[in-house]
């Protein structure tokens, strides 16, 4: 066959395989017209230097394939040589893997020393309760908070069941809110979380029950094998905030659950949560916390206060009200 015979066959360029020819890699015979001719040793050829061209390994490294092809080898990596190749090209990505990792762990620092240095620079007035030059750490409550009431806002919520809302989760993933299977679920809903480098709204601290998202989390976190232990088969933590926002909480915080992101505040919509407004932001989560069942909502805390232990309370409530089995029937009263 012609080269572009073979070009067409082998799925690639006439000039590719000119460069092929060049390596040594495919060689021609010459007919009595001087044109060149290929033949079904050089389309299996191709094909192996453009699998392995797909996997990394350049056509200059391809010989020992080849080789073993033409010893009578099904497969052009039953060879040893063709088996050195390998372990080289995967020594050469675990070089370039660590080299990566190296380069991130250093942005990453000097991403963190930024926002620090940024956030410690352009932020406000201290308030009475923060020291004066020290950055604002969200992970601490500072003292003075107002206390939430009860409104009755979420008093029509035990036992509604949760809507067929799918959202975006901070791992990557997608969590449908009328299927988080078999269990009760942990959901607890909190505003908007800060983070170095961006103030939060003006005024957040006088909004009863507002401030305290990071510290929330951190509670859910570090009490998040006892919830496990008690009887929480989930934890999702859930906001208005971007999907985006969310993992770089998750992944400051080492949150070991994910983040949900409803944006556009469809779950409160659904169900008539409670919501409230600050500057910069017309519509926000109010604090509370549902406990999921089948479906269902079975427990609801509102309101939360403070953030900071709520994690102790939803555990005692799991250790106050254990989950019945079919076994178990409820007891008389």
């Amino acid at each position: 066959m012609r080269i572009g015979e073979l070009a067409k066959r082998a799925g690639t360029s006439t000039k590719a395989i000119r460069y092929y020819e060049q390596l040594g890699l495919i060689s021609p015979t010459r007919e009595r017209n001087g044109y060149r001719s290929f033949g079904e040793r050089e389309v299996r050829a191709v094909a192996e230097i453009r699998e392995l061209s797909a996997l990394g390994i350049a056509p200059a490294r391809a010989r020992p394939f080849l080789d073993c092809l033409d010893a009578g080898h099904e497969h052009g990596d039953e060879c040893v040589g063709s088996l050195a190749v390998y372990r080289d090209a995967i020594s050469e990505i675990d070089r370039i893997a660590g080299e990566l990792a190296r380069r991130r762990g250093e942005l990453q620092r000097r991403l963190d020393a930024g926002a620090e240095r940024t956030f410690r620079h352009g932020r406000r007035e201290p308030r009475e309760h923060e020291e004066a030059g020290a950055a604002q750490d969200f992970t601490v409550l500072p003292e003075g908070l107002p206390v939430p009431a009860d409104d009755g806002a979420a008093s029509h919520l035990t036992g509604r069941a949760l809507p067929g809302i799918e959202l975006p989760a901070s791992d990557g993933g997608r969590v449908r809110l009328d299927s988080l299977g078999p269990g009760r679920t942990v959901i607890y809903l909190y505003p908007l979380t800060g983070r170095p480098g961006v103030d939060l709204p003006e005024g957040w601290d006088a909004i009863p029950g507002a401030r305290g998202c990071s510290t929330e989390a951190c509670g859910f976190r570090d009490h998040f094998s006892q919830l496990r232990e008690a009887g929480a088969a989930q934890v999702f933590g859930l906001s208005g905030q971007a999907p985006d926002y969310q993992a770089e909480v998750a992944e400051r915080l080492r949150l070991p659950f994910a983040m949900l992101s409803d944006e556009r505040l469809e779950l409160a919509d659904a169900l008539g949560l409670p919501t409230f407004s600050a500057p910069g932001h017309h519509r926000l989560y109010s604090r509370l916390t549902l406990i999921v069942e089948e479906g269902a909502i079975q427990h609801v805390f509102y309101p939360v206060f403070p953030p900071d232990t709520h994690a102790q309370q939803v555990i005692a409530w799991f250790e106050g009200n254990p989950r019945r089995t079919p076994a178990q029937p409820a007891p008389h009263r």
